[in-house]
């Protein structure tokens, strides 16, 4: 085949050639720097349930020491944390509530620091405050009751509500203004479990002592799957759940603490279950495995998609 130019592609093709090479990127502007950023929520299957971490909050805590491994010397907690590739001058806190949909109830496990973060994700997410069925408080601590209420408003105003009798009992008998303003207005709305007891189909109330006085973890099962949302049983992937003897300052009775995390390490590891930690690294999901002298945390990757 013969190719034929014009005197017009000619005069065309000498044009362009005569033309100065631009600079890579110099006919388009900047794009911004937008900011490190999380997406708020993730949601995965749990046989017929849809199971949806809501990242209510992140903040970051100076001096982690201060709070994990109480009862360790700085240079064992710098060794742990070195060994972690973890800094020892700063640590990333997350605030994850869960959220449980049977198909017939939509269930929320603790709602935060406030009713901004809550609702927020719970928007990203693809629902609203008026769509929750059940709120369940896992404890009384503020990062899990501070999305209850708001300038005397419900923030969910068409739901129930169920924490555990231990735990309700404790803090009626303390003076703390945040139970006071956010939960006692509740209590006549609120169911009291007990350790075993079950709201819905595919639940169970497990007494997990020590954080605080009732903390409570939740076992959720759908068909053959399982998950554990464990909530504050260990506070830190290597600080608190690596070394469940490290003493935390946000447990309240830490000897009961340390005795509670190993039980349920020692039963995540033995059911390879996977569970729902809130201030686990985001989205909260992992597994454990046993390790020499302690215990060793694996985030899911995929194997809850499938």
């Amino acid at each position: 085949m013969t190719l034929r130019m014009t005197r017009r592609g000619l005069l065309t093709s000498a044009a362009a050639a005569a033309l100065p090479l631009a600079a890579p990127g110099a006919l388009y502007a900047a794009a911004p720097m937008l900011g490190a950023g999380t997406p708020p929520w993730r949601r995965f299957a749990l046989g017929s349930f849809e199971v949806t971490s809501l990242l209510a909050a992140t903040a970051m805590r100076p001096d982690p020491h201060s709070i994990f491994g109480l009862n360790v010397s700085d240079d064992e907690f710098a060794q742990a944390s070195a060994a972690a590739m973890l800094p020892t001058d700063a640590a990333q806190f997350f605030f994850t509530p869960m959220l449980v949909n049977t198909g017939e109830k939509l269930v929320l496990f603790d709602t935060g620091l406030n009713p901004e973060g809550i609702t927020g994700a719970l928007a990203a997410a693809g629902h609203t405050p008026d769509q929750i069925d059940l709120v369940v408080i896992t404890h009384m601590h503020g990062d899990h009751i501070g999305g209850l209420r708001a300038g005397g408003s419900d923030t969910f105003a068409n739901a129930d509500y169920a924490t555990g009798r231990v735990e309700f009992d404790a803090w009626s008998g303390m003076e703390n203004a945040g139970f006071e303003e956010k939960v006692r207005p509740l209590a006549e709305r609120m169911t009291m479990m007990e350790d075993g007891a079950s709201l819905f189909s595919g639940h169970t109330a497990m007494a997990a002592f020590g954080h605080t006085p009732g903390h409570m973890a939740h076992l959720i099962e759908s068909g053959n799957e399982r998950l554990l949302i464990a909530v504050d049983f260990a506070n830190h992937y290597v600080w608190s759940l690596a070394h469940p003897d490290w003493e935390v300052s946000f447990d309240m009775d830490k000897e009961t603490a340390a005795a509670t995390r190993r039980r349920l390490l020692d039963m995540l590891a033995a059911e390879k279950m996977p569970f729902a930690g809130y201030h686990m690294p985001w989205p909260g999901t992992g597994f454990v495995e046993a390790a020499q002298g302690g215990y060793h945390y694996v985030p899911t990757s995929y194997q809850l998609m499938l």
